[in-house]
């Protein structure tokens, strides 16, 4: 495992006498596989950011345990495998894209000469050797970003943390960003993503877990939260679908006039759009029996898929009813 935490407890005393206490982290377990692009996701307090200072050693836990590729959190051994891009790398102003290279390796212990071995290659990666000579200042955001990965991977880490590595970008930096980290992934590194960009987190990550109040309400894989967002937060709301039949108006009437909720909307000539809710699998096969039975052509039948954005609302609205 990249990363493993069982029962990861992390508490604040806060006052004047500290009588009170705020539970960051509370009892949280799970684990990410390596070779994974794994995503942490959750709303502001919901725990993320104290879950990746107790890994790195920032801050102590509480209780419970966490490891990074087989090594106790925050241990130095752990350390020299990770790589790390926070929220807001600061370079100096005075460095350029070589030179900032050097200045991070050389905070790591790697040697200048490795530095300059493996610097061109990063920053290619990158997409930055056209700039590689240029002071920083001259940087957008979004190249400082890519920068900062560049960084992280100088002592070819087994694990890389990126803490939002998108946050504040424009759309096309982020794709250049969002393009860069499969192929870290790719060359065999770990990814391990805390982000609040739901549709970019979707779109890149093999699993996800959703952090809110302290607390893990979900982790798994991106493509099973749908049905585990059915089984456990929208068990009444059935089968979202939409249809589209071409033939009779009355025929169309017919067949959707005894489904509930039902909304047909006429697209053109003899073609028709229906929005409606199913209970189950066995009402999806009655309404397409009814659909042929009525000499209808069924042009489009598309169920309503939950998205990561929705299953993460789903999940977090749930939990704060209860």
């Amino acid at each position: 495992m990249a990363i493993e935490s069982e029962n990861l407890v992390k508490s604040y005393s806060l006052g004047l006498f500290r009588r009170r206490g705020v539970t960051a982290l509370n009892n949280v377990t799970f684990n990410v596989p390596q070779g994974q692009i794994f995503g942490l996701l959750g709303p502001n307090g919901a725990g993320k950011t104290t879950f990746i200072k107790v890994l790195l050693g920032i801050i102590r836990k509480t209780g419970g345990y966490a490891k990074m590729l087989g090594c106790p959190a925050g241990s130095l051994s752990g350390r020299k495998l990770v790589g790390y891009l926070p929220e807001q790398l600061r370079v100096p102003r005075h460095l350029t894209g070589l030179t900032a290279l050097e200045y991070f390796g050389n905070l790591s212990n790697i040697s200048t000469a490795e530095i300059k071995q493996k610097r061109d290659r990063l920053l290619e990666l990158v997409g930055l050797s056209s700039r590689a000579k240029d002071r920083v200042t001259t940087y957008s955001k979004g190249m400082q970003q890519r920068l900062g990965l560049a960084q992280a991977m100088l002592h070819e880490p087994k694990l890389l943390i990126l803490d939002e590595p998108t946050d504040g970008l424009d759309p096309r930096a982020r794709a250049e960003v969002r393009s860069i980290i499969p192929a870290l992934r790719d060359q065999g590194a770990t990814i391990f993503l805390n982000s609040h960009i739901l549709q970019e987190v979707e779109l890149i990550c093999d699993h996800v877990a959703i952090l809110d109040r302290g607390v893990l309400r979900y982790c798994g894989s991106v493509k099973n939260i749908g049905e585990f967002v059915n089984q456990q937060v929208r068990q009444k709301t059935g089968i979202e679908l939409t249809v589209e039949v071409m033939g009779n108006g009355d025929q169309v009437n017919a067949v959707f006039s005894g489904e509930p909720a039902a909304d047909v909307k006429t697209l053109g000539p003899g073609n028709y759009e229906c929005h409606l809710n199913l209970s189950g699998q066995d009402g999806v096969d009655q309404l397409v029996d009814k659909i042929r039975a009525a000499d209808l052509s069924l042009i489009r039948l598309s169920r309503r898929q939950i998205t990561l954005e929705d299953a993460f609302l789903s999940i977090i609205e749930s939990n704060q009813t209860q």
